[in-house]
């Protein structure tokens, strides 16, 4: 983190901070913490969510302190310490936050509702059956990461790989293909679409695509708040303005999606996980 984005946070704190003292003292109703990922790591995301923040912090009476991380792995720690109690999550992140701790969905998050992970190898690459990935080098997303990590992993199942190579951004990942230090990685279509052409003059082709759609991110509320003013968080984000909600990029009248496959795409994952770093990999 840079040091002029660390001291815009700090000041963006001290006004929420600010802003909470000067309440009456038995109205204020403690602090909620939001979680977002940031891939980029700008400074927008401050002002993104700000207006947001104010909203939400006067109608329930707390003071809203955001937590933007910059991937998956730093977002699965805060999970595991449960330090998040409002999670703007992307799926992977919301399976494990669901599955593993107690999370719960409360509103979808705007995005692309056909998502799917895809294998993709340069176009000049012979191999063209997924099963010829075995004894190859792969770069996958980080933990967390539906499109980049679990699904990816999860049709692997049963493969040995000579080397996992774990990207930052899908960008990454596909620049590790174009270079040849990876034979192949896992992006979402959307992912491909974005970046290949700024890795031009590579060319790349899909060599496998996974039948099944990725559901949309979520809204999380975690387990340490309490049930009634959980549902108090819910109504209160249900009623903001149609363009607040869109401005944080959350559906205020959507539907959750059914997170059953995912989880249980998660679940068979987590079984492996602790062999991803070892040489060969062996996926079983």
């Amino acid at each position: 983190m840079s040091l002029r984005f660390s001291r815009r946070l700090f000041l963006f704190h001290l006004l929420g901070f600010t802003f909470a003292a000067c309440k009456p003292k038995n109205d204020f109703e403690g602090t909620l913490t939001v979680g977002v990922i940031n891939y980029g790591g700008g400074e927008q995301i401050i002002n993104q969510y700000a207006k947001f923040n104010n909203y939400l912090g006067e109608k329930t009476n707390s003071y809203i302190q955001l937590e933007p991380v910059f991937n998956e792995n730093r977002a699965v720690e805060r999970l595991d310490a449960r330090a998040w109690s409002l999670v703007f999550a992307p799926p992977g992140l919301a399976a494990i936050a669901i599955a593993r701790h107690q999370y719960s969905a409360l509103f979808p998050l705007i995005g692309i509702s056909n998502l799917r992970s895809i294998f993709v190898v340069r176009k000049d690459s012979p191999i063209t059956q997924l099963k010829e990935l075995q004894g190859k080098t792969l770069a996958l997303g980080q933990l967390g990461s539906a499109t980049g990590y679990y699904f990816p992993l999860y049709n692997l199942y049963g493969t040995t790989l000579a080397e996992i190579l774990f990207a930052p951004t899908p960008k990454a990942a596909l620049d590790l293909v174009a270079q040849g230090k990876a034979i192949a990685c896992a992006v979402s279509e959307a992912e491909l679409s974005l970046y290949a052409s700024q890795l031009a003059p590579t060319e790349f082709r899909i060599l496998f695509k996974d039948p099944h759609y990725v559901p949309l991110g979520v809204v999380l509320i975690g387990p340490n708040i309490e049930r009634n003013r959980q549902e108090f968080i819910r109504k209160v984000m249900s009623d903001a303005p149609s363009g607040l909600a869109q401005e944080v990029g959350y559906v205020a009248n959507g539907q959750v999606p059914d997170y059953k496959y995912i989880i249980s795409v998660v679940d068979r994952v987590s079984s492996i996980t602790s062999k991803l770093q070892k040489k060969p990999v062996q996926l079983f």
